[in-house]
């Protein structure tokens, strides 16, 4: 089996990789009928003489390999027919922007696995980048929160080398006494913990965070229970919220009233409550004044999140009362930062827990005859056809269906 790295072709640049030397030289060490070839890049953030240092073959040879592995899409002219490509198409939520890569990839017959459906039998994901948007996510809001009110400069983070130097940079800030939310705690919510308990922020519980009054900075980690109540005012579980999530309404003002700074790490699911609208955030006692939204949803649960912003212009401004965007500076804006590709920032780290997770969970089942499905539940296309799983998509291959918004990964 002859596994290629290719080199990253989208535009704006991507300097992540899946599998860094060091995880080029396990697998060819662990699997004795393996073979790497790494496709030269000028923009990985690994240069090709590491790949040689570590004896990686680097060649422009993709068309002599069997497997492709790249992070973002590849250009429809770059496509490589009858080969198998690991890849984020940003296709499985029917993007408009990426329909004709689908057909063709179908057209191409590529066998195609979007790094987004690599699943457990549970339907959990194996590999993703979500901690990494966290790590980066939060540090960007603190930036964002010492440049709206003019208390300190932090570096951008893709000018940093890796998380330590990040969270070295904000144990060199000094924090006013303000309230800190974090929703989610998934692996992008987890991620921003990570970086919340590195400054030694004091983790308060929900009780503390909405009544006590403290004389220096804390944070408090709330679930969707905490931010949503049921409708009926019967008391709610996350198994009857996750399955009907129209039976109950957000909760979330009471935390927006005591809120300096809102971190969103959430995963938002179809029919839940919004967790506070545009008419909520004109309200005279609605507090928030910076929102780091890592979730990224636009238009959505988070009202200021009218766009997303992007790595070279980070933070804009949301007007409350006009619904628009305006400079972050603005005494009126609340700060926003909602860069949909955070953890192209950190693109050594993020490489590095992507590659561990996809050498884990996904090089064995090209080994062990596929076992434990991991291939077949992430098989988008096989012979110029939607597999069983993604039929759904076929009505936006044939652009018959409306489209969801730009996400990215």
């Amino acid at each position: 089996m002859k596994f290629g790295i290719i080199r990253e072709r989208k535009n704006p640049p991507d300097r992540r990789v899946v599998l860094r030397p060091e995880a080029c030289k396990q697998l060819l060490e662990t699997y004795a009928r393996a073979q790497v070839i790494v496709e030269p890049s000028p923009i990985r953030v690994y240069k090709d003489a590491e790949y040689e240092e570590k004896g990686i073959k680097v060649a422009s040879e993709m068309d002599s390999c069997d497997v492709l592995i790249g992070v973002k899409e590849v250009p429809i002219t770059d496509l490589i027919p009858n080969k198998q490509y690991f890849f984020f198409s940003h296709t499985i939520k029917k993007q408009s922007y990426n329909r004709e890569l689908l057909k063709a990839v179908l057209d191409k017959n590529i066998e195609l696995y979007d790094h987004e459906v690599i699943t457990n039998t549970k339907g959990q994901r194996l590999v993703a980048f979500g901690r990494y948007a966290g790590i980066v996510g939060a540090y960007n809001g603190f930036r964002a929160y010492g440049l709206k009110f003019n208390l300190f400069q932090l570096p951008k983070a893709e000018t940093l080398k890796d998380q330590y130097a990040l969270i070295n940079e904000l144990n060199n800030i000094a924090l006013p006494t303000i309230k800190i939310l974090l929703t989610g705690t998934g692996r992008v919510g987890n991620g921003a913990k990570e970086m919340l308990d590195a400054m030694d922020i004091r983790e308060v519980s929900v009780d503390e965070y909405l009544t006590a009054h403290f004389d220096y900075p804390v944070y408090c980690q709330i679930d969707p229970l905490d931010y949503n109540k049921r409708k009926d005012k019967k008391q709610g579980d996350m198994a009857h919220f996750l399955n009907q999530p129209e039976a109950y309404e957000s909760d979330f003002l009471r935390f927006a009233k005591v809120t300096d700074f809102y971190i969103a790490g959430h995963f938002y699911g179809d029919g839940a409550p919004y967790l506070f609208t545009r008419d909520d955030a004109k309200a005279a006692d609605f507090n928030i004044k910076v929102v780091a939204d890592v979730s990224c949803d636009i238009d959505g649960p988070v009202a200021t999140t009218i766009r997303p912003s992007t790595i070279a212009d980070p933070i804009y401004g949301y007007d409350p009362l006009s619904e628009s965007e305006t400079d972050f500076m603005d005494p009126k804006a609340i700060a926003v930062m909602a860069v949909d590709n955070l953890p192209c920032e950190l693109p050594r780290d993020a490489s590095t827990g992507f590659g561990e997770a996809f050498l884990k969970h996904v090089i064995p089942a090209f080994f062990d005859g596929d076992k434990n499905g991991v291939l077949q539940r992430a098989r988008m296309t096989k012979n110029g056809k939607l597999t069983p799983r993604f039929a759904y998509l076929q009505d936006y291959v044939d652009g018959k269906e409306k489209y969801l918004p730009h996400l990215e990964s």
